[in-house]
C-alpha cells in the first residue's frame, strides 16, 4: 500500500521467502524472519545474561555472532559471578572428565577442562585462574580459565629432570591481573635417604620468565606435593623422614616470595598442630587455613577425624572439628581426601566416594552438596577435585 513501509525495508536480507503446500495441493507464500537475527546486540546479550554462567559460554557456539558477543563482554558477565567458589570432581580415573558444582544454585554442571588430560595431574587456583602440571614430566604446565577455556602454556620449568615430589602454586592479583606460579622440587640425594635436595623456582606472568629462588639440601626432612601462595607468602608442607622421637611427622616450610628470605629454609618452618594422616593448604581471603585428618595417637596412619585450622602469626588456631555424623556420611573414610577451598568455603571429598561436604567459614555451618551425578561403578574407582572461582572475566 502506498505510503506504508514494506517489510522488506524493516529486516531487509534478514527475511527469508518460504513457499509451502497445502493439503488441497495449493501453495501458501509467507516470510519468516529470525528473531535472533534482528534483535540488537545489548538485547541478545540481556537475554544470555538470564543463562547460568556455566551455560553463557557454551553459547558461544551456537554462531560467529553470539560468540562476539560473549566474548567482548566479559566485564558484563563479571555482574552475574556466582558469590561462592565452585568444586570440580573428577569422575573418571583415566580421563580428566567431570562435573562443577555451583553452591548458590545448587547444581552439577557437565563441564569440559581445558589442557588436563588426566586426573592425578597438579592442580592449583586463585581468582578464577586454575593452573595444570603434568604428573609424569612435570614439564608441561598450563594456566586457564576453566569457564572460558582461555589458556596459556607456560616455559618448561627450571631445575633437576623428574623430581621425586613436587608442589604447584598460582597466586594472582585481581588489580594489575599479573600471577606468579611457583614449583617446589625435591629430589632425594642419591644413596642417602635422610638428605633431600628442595628448589623453589616462580614464574612471573608480567616477565613471562623463571626464576629459581632457592636450592637447599635439607637433612631427614622432604618436601611434598602440598604448596600454597598466601599474601605473599609460599606454605609448603615438609615431611620427617628421619627417627625423631615426636610424634608429628609434617611441619609447615614458609618462604617470602616478595622479600626473597634470606638464611636457611628449614629457619623459617614451624610444625603442624597434631599428627596428621594428611594435609591440605589453601588460602581463604588471605589467611592460611590447614585442613588435616587427625591421626589416633597408637595409630598414626588411622584417621579417626578432621579438623581444620587457621594460622595466625606463627600459631595455628582450631576453627571447627568435622561432627562425627558427616565423618560417618561419608562411608569408609581413607587416611587422606581430597579438600580445598577458596572466599569463606572449604570442601572435603572421600576419594573413595562422590560425597562431597562443604563448610562456610564465616557462618560455622556443615552442608552436604546436591548428589553429583555420577555414581561408582567398580571398587577401585577414585574421586578427586578441586575448588575454583568461576570469573568470566579473567584472562591468562
Amino acid at each position: 500500500m502506498e505510503g506504508q513501509t514494506s517489510w522488506d525495508s524493516y529486516y531487509g536480507d534478514n527475511a527469508r521467502h518460504f513457499k509451502q503446500s497445502t493439503d488441497g495441493n495449493e501453495e501458501a507464500e509467507f516470510d519468516m524472519v529470525s528473531l535472533e537475527s534482528i534483535l540488537p546486540n545489548d538485547v541478545l546479550e540481556r537475554i544470555l545474561s538470564f543463562l547460568p554462567i556455566a551455560s553463557i559460554f557454551k553459547s558461544a557456539c551456537v554462531c560467529k555472532r553470539w560468540y562476539e558477543v560473549i566474548h567482548s563482554r566479559r566485564a558484563i558477565w563479571a555482574n552475574r559471578v556466582p558469590k561462592k567458589p565452585w568444586y570440580f570432581m573428577f569422575t573418571c580415573n583415566d580421563t580428566a572428565a567431570g562435573y562443577a558444582y555451583d553452591p548458590d544454585l545448587r547444581k552439577w554442571y557437565n563441564l569440559e577442562l581445558p589442557c588436563i588430560e588426566k586426573r592425578n595431574w597438579f592442580i592449583s587456583s586463585s581468582s578464577g585462574l586454575v593452573c595444570f602440571m603434568d604428573s609424569n614430566t612435570r614439564s608441561r604446565i598450563f594456566v586457564c580459565n576453566p569457564i572460558t577455556r582461555n589458556r596459556r602454556k607456560l616455559l618448561e620449568v627450571p631445575g633437576v629432570k623428574f623430581p621425586d615430589y613436587s608442589a604447584l602454586a598460582i597466586s594472582m592479583d585481581m588489580e594489575s591481573n599479573d600471577y606468579d606460579v611457583v614449583v617446589v622440587k625435591t629430589k632425594q640425594v642419591p644413596e642417602d635417604f635422610l638428605q633431600w635436595e628442595l628448589s623453589i623456582h616462580i614464574y612471573e606472568s608480567q616477565s613471562e620468565l623463571w626464576v629459581t629462588l632457592a636450592t637447599e639440601v635439607l637433612m631427614g626432612w622432604r618436601g611434598g606435593d602440598e604448596g600454597v601462595i598466601c599474601k605473599g607468602i609460599l606454605y609448603c608442607l615438609i615431611h620427617c623422614t628421619g627417627v625423631v622421637g615426636n610424634p608429628i611427622r609434617q611441619g609447615l616450610l614458609m618462604y617470602d616470595l616478595v622479600a626473597r628470605s634470606s638464611g636457611t629454609l628449614m629457619s623459617a618452618s614451624i610444625s603442624v598442630p597434631c599428627s596428621l594422616t594428611c594435609g591440605r593448604l589453601m588460602n581463604l581471603n588471605d589467611k592460611l587455613v590447614l585442613v588435616g585428618g587427625i591421626a589416633k595417637l597408637d595409630r598414626p596412619d588411622i584417621i579417626k577425624g578432621i579438623g581444620i585450622w587457621e594460622l595466625n602469626q606463627k600459631e595455628w588456631r582450631e576453627v571447627a572439628r568435622m561432627p562425627h555424623k558427616y565423618f560417618q556420611g561419608f562411608g569408609e573414610f581413607d587416611d587422606v581426601f581430597a579438600s580445598s577451598g577458596s572466599d569463606d568455603l572449604i570442601y572435603i571429598q572421600s576419594y573413595g566416594a562422590t560425597a562431597l561436604l562443604a563448610f562456610d567459614m564465616s557462618r560455622r555451618q556443615w552442608r552436604w552438596s546436591q548428589k553429583c551425578p555420577v555414581t561408582k561403578r567398580f571398587p577401585l574407582q577414585l574421586f578427586s577435585g578441586f575448588c575454583f572461582l568461576p570469573r568470566p572475566e579473567v584472562a591468562t
